[in-house]
């Protein structure tokens, strides 16, 4: 297995932080792989993005040769996945700038551990690294800026959650389900994957934990100053448009408790709930207990998570009310279908 030695100092130093740089390169892995997605709103940015993306491929050969010599099945091109710098908080300009600024030799050597062997000689020009931030960039701006406020609310809310996990219980408990492989052996080793690789040895480092959008992960280090855990984070990354929750059940039960039942007519993490309301995870879990309590609500364990979800009752709840907003917005004599028209 692969694995780090992390003694207790670096990973009292470690922090979480969001990088818009590597929620690209996230984004630019599943438009590689175009594999269907999961979630329905994962789903549609794939569906919207992915023909545009494909046209841009097939205009240049360079392109997909590049994208499969970088993105191995079980190791990435390191310069395409510069490690975010410690204290986070830099501009995705400021990111982009060191994977332009790699070196020839340097974009070579890292291809050549991906590949196991030398690049073909179509890559082996001294522009492979400009050509890479320009199909980064494009990624950026055409599919992920638009959407960036909304992903950086939803990344800093899986942020939030897990370092309230690091307070409650460790850092066993902030690392469980993190990403596939990944699980603190004890002692002083960190498991990265599961993969045969020779340890390696970071005391004195930083230890950075960055959350992406999408179901991708990978790690990364700057010599032996910086290493970095990318990883999916549990909230969803694009939730389709829901309305708000009905006046009537906000004035009952709350506007947070109300907006918190409405969501669960799937089931869903406490992390998935942060993330999706905005709320304090605090808050999230005093909503849950009252809608527990009152049999609104029902919980069960996947694996290690606890998932919640709608009992019958809440769903009558919350049914009878979306169904009482919708005809009162409906003109008289119209019926539902031209409400809907407009």
């Amino acid at each position: 297995m692969g694995w780090w030695q992390v003694d207790a100092d670096t990973l009292a130093r470690g922090r979480f932080v969001v990088s818009p740089l590597c929620e690209t390169i996230s984004s630019l892995k599943v438009l590689q792989r175009h594999a269907p997605a999961a979630h329905p709103g994962a789903r549609a940015w794939l569906a919207e993005h992915l023909p545009a993306f494909q046209e841009l491929v097939r205009a240049d050969p360079l392109t997909p040769l590049l994208l499969d010599a970088a993105f191995r099945p079980h190791w990435n091109a390191d310069f395409i996945t510069p490690t975010p710098a410690a204290e986070g908080g830099q501009s995705f300009e400021e990111e982009l700038a060191v994977l332009r600024a790699t070196p020839p030799e340097q974009v070579r050597d890292d291809l050549t551990v991906a590949l196991g062997g030398p690049p073909p000689p179509a890559l082996c020009r001294p522009d492979l690294a400009e050509r890479a931030a320009d199909l980064v960039e494009w990624v950026w701006r055409r599919t992920v800026l638009p959407q960036w406020p909304v992903r950086r609310r939803v990344l800093e809310a899986d942020v939030v959650a897990r370092t309230a996990q690091l307070s409650r219980g460790g850092w066993a408990a902030a690392l469980e389900d993190m990403r596939p492989g990944l699980r603190w052996l004890g002692g002083d080793r960190l498991q990265i994957n599961t993969h045969e690789h020779a340890p390696r040895e970071t005391s004195g480092a930083r230890l950075l934990f960055v959350p992406v959008g999408f179901d991708t992960s990978w790690v990364s280090w700057e010599g032996r100053h910086r290493y970095a855990v990318v990883y999916p984070c549990a909230g969803a990354l694009a939730e389709p448009d829901r309305p708000p929750a009905p006046e009537a059940l906000g004035a009952l039960l709350g506007r947070g408790r109300a907006r918190v039942l409405v969501l669960l007519d799937a089931p869903r993490s406490t992390t998935h709930l942060v993330a999706l309301t905005g709320l304090p995870l605090g808050s999230v879990g005093r909503h849950l207990k009252v809608l527990l309590d009152a049999r609104l609500v029902r919980r069960r364990r996947a694996g290690r998570s606890v998932l919640y979800y709608r009992t019958e009752s809440g769903d009558v709840l919350v049914g009878s009310q979306q169904d009482d907003a919708t005809e009162d917005r409906a003109p008289a004599g119209t019926g539902a279908a031209a409400a809907q028209s407009r």
